[in-house]
């Protein structure tokens, strides 16, 4: 017999006594023969049970989870207070067309001269071309949308024939690109460009429904039970914006890891170093973007799958408020912590995407209530005036905000979204394509399984109890700054090329500052501001109130402008617009 442990209500905790304890992750790092007899224990009967309360018991999930007493009522999906509105902001309307609001948006983003940078220096340092860039090259007439398809193609091509395999996109038709840039290239000769969009290559996470690809989510089967017959909401609003949707982007299986490792069809490279990874979940949209390949991508975050690629290789990932966009045609469209979201090299690009796919679904506009979504007005005399008046938060021990029961956090995160995605996946499991899902995936869904549903109410609790901390604390700052990530992009062990790998300390690592904005629906960005002493990129993260996408997103473009100069060009790089 053994004592409960009892937390007083959130109300009640002394702020001033928490003390940061660094958190030591109980797991092994398997990989090869040893992964692979790992996993056949883990999913045994009897036995397989016994690994994993052993690995609950050492990391004190149980504790938390079933022998404490926690006041709070459950919170089974994220639940604000009204906020106050933003300053120096543009609305978009949400039942607007995608093109009406992204063009609103073009008008508010900071000056800028494409024609001074089309014909600059060439030996100058090296940047990443703009949407405004290809917009203006297509109407000057220096290149089409047809062109830039080509290089494209010959670019995607090159990839696919590298070995080992490390695509960037697991589903991709030449010429279904090929039809996409002869319309888009009809309407700049036409002289009706549907909008800033158009004519912009993007590419869709493979968990995201894109007409006529299939979703496989990276499994070498979910395309076999779930059909795809239309577009994703989402995808959909980009579309009809005039973007050339390239194709699947590679991931992590199922979206249910870190690094981006996968075996069925080979892991994604980093841009910046090869021999690196580039996180994950959103793997290939982080890389082809940050590659040059594409202007910008969407991918889904659930557990920094948007942030932790886009940080590691040198780009920018917005995660908005949960419930910001509409979910529907992705396969993590029935959770309580996933979005979908931008990724694209600069801050203004993030903007536009977003605008086009902004939107809630109807029945989260009558459940959460958001607030009117907004962009900041750049141009404004009050813009830079708003900036200076944030107020911001460190999430470290450097004791300026205090954020307490941080390992409750990572528990409830996982207890969530782990609940959630074996939920989907029980039914097909059960038919017995578990059997067929990588060796990472079903080391995640055994140690799912071993969770109760007293477990998901208890995780929660633990919601409810961390909203009332961070709501407090956002009454004394704007924005919370942290790093994206505790590390830059880890080596790839040449021996998890094959059969994967499991490491629970690097994920730990990569997702340390991370779950705040998953687990409490936050809204999130990452921006590039340097590299490490290997010349990998380090981001940083700023997490923003509740629908508060605007005010994170001006700081973050203030920060690109700081961090703008030297950039480093990754190894992996190639310029589909001038062709060079």
């Amino acid at each position: 017999m053994g004592n409960k442990r009892v937390m007083i209500p959130a109300s009640e905790v002394d702020l001033t006594a928490v003390n940061y304890i660094p958190e030591n992750i109980q797991a092994p790092h398997l990989t090869g023969f040893w992964f692979k007899f790992f996993v056949k224990l883990a999913e045994a009967p009897g036995i397989g049970s016994l690994i994993m309360n052993h690995l609950k018991k050492e990391n004190k999930i149980d504790e938390m989870l079933k022998y404490t007493v926690i006041p709070e009522v459950p919170m089974f999906k994220p639940e604000y207070p009204p906020q106050e509105p933003e300053p120096a902001v543009v609305s978009l309307e949400e039942d607007a067309k995608p093109e009406e609001r992204v063009n609103l948006a073009l008008k508010y983003l900071p000056e800028y001269d494409p024609a001074s940078n089309w014909s600059g220096d060439s030996t100058a340092s090296f940047r990443y071309w703009k949407i405004r860039d290809y917009a203006y090259a297509y109407r000057s007439k220096f290149t089409t949308p047809s062109m830039v398809a080509e290089r494209f193609i010959s670019a995607i091509e090159e990839f696919n024939n590298k070995n080992p395999t490390a695509p960037l996109l697991i589903s991709f038709d030449p010429d279904e690109v090929r039809k996409q840039a002869a319309a888009s290239t009809q309407r700049f000769q036409q002289g009706n460009p549907l909008s800033i969009l158009d004519g912009i290559f993007m590419a869709i996470k493979d968990d995201i429904d894109c007409y006529p690809h299939p979703s496989k989510g990276a499994t070498t089967w979910m395309h076999e039970v779930r059909e795809v017959k239309k577009d994703a909401v989402s995808v959909s609003r980009l579309r009809s914006c005039g973007a050339i949707l390239v194709g699947k982007a590679n991931m992590h299986e199922l979206g249910l890891g870190t690094t981006g490792n996968n075996a069925n069809y080979g892991t994604t490279r980093n841009p910046h170093d090869p021999d690196r990874y580039t996180g994950g979940s959103s793997s290939g949209p982080a890389a082809i973007v940050a590659s040059g390949l594409c202007s910008a991508a969407v991918g889904t975050d659930g557990g920094g799958s948007v942030r932790i690629p886009s940080s590691l290789c040198g780009v920018v990932g917005l995660k908005s408020t949960y419930g910001r966009t509409d979910m529907t045609g992705s396969l993590c469209d029935d959770g309580t912590v996933e979005i979908i979201g931008p990724i694209a090299t600069t801050v203004e690009d993030t903007i536009l995407v977003y605008a086009a796919i902004l939107g809630s679904s109807p029945a989260e506009r009558i459940s959460l209530r958001p607030s009117v979504p907004c962009i900041p007005n750049f141009p404004s005399q009050d813009s830079s005036q708003s900036l200076e008046a944030l107020h911001l938060g460190k999430y470290t021990e450097m004791v300026e905000i205090v954020i307490p029961e941080l390992h409750e956090m990572r528990v409830a995160h996982i207890v969530s979204i782990g609940s959630e995605s074996l939920c989907s996946l029980n039914p097909d499991c059960y038919e017995g394509r578990g059997a067929r899902l990588t060796y990472d995936t079903r080391t995640n869904l055994a140690f799912f399984r071993s969770f109760t549903a007293a477990d998901y109410v208890a995780a929660q609790r633990l919601r409810r109890r961390l909203m009332y901390f961070h709501m407090e604390i956002f009454k004394k700052v704007d924005i919370i700054v942290t790093p994206t990530t505790g590390m830059t992009a880890p080596r790839i062990p040449p021996s998890a090329l094959k059969v994967g790998e499991t490491d629970l300390h690097i994920s730990g690592d990569l997702m340390r500052f991370i779950i705040t904005a998953n687990l409490l629906g936050f809204p999130a960005v990452t921006v590039p501001v340097g590299y490490d002493n290997q010349g990998l990129p380090i981001g940083m993260q700023l997490i923003g109130r509740p629908w508060c996408e605007a005010s994170i997103l001006r700081l973050a473009a203030a920060i690109e402008e700081t961090c703008a100069e030297p950039k480093k060009k990754p190894l992996q790089y190639y310029d589909i617009l001038k062709g060079n």
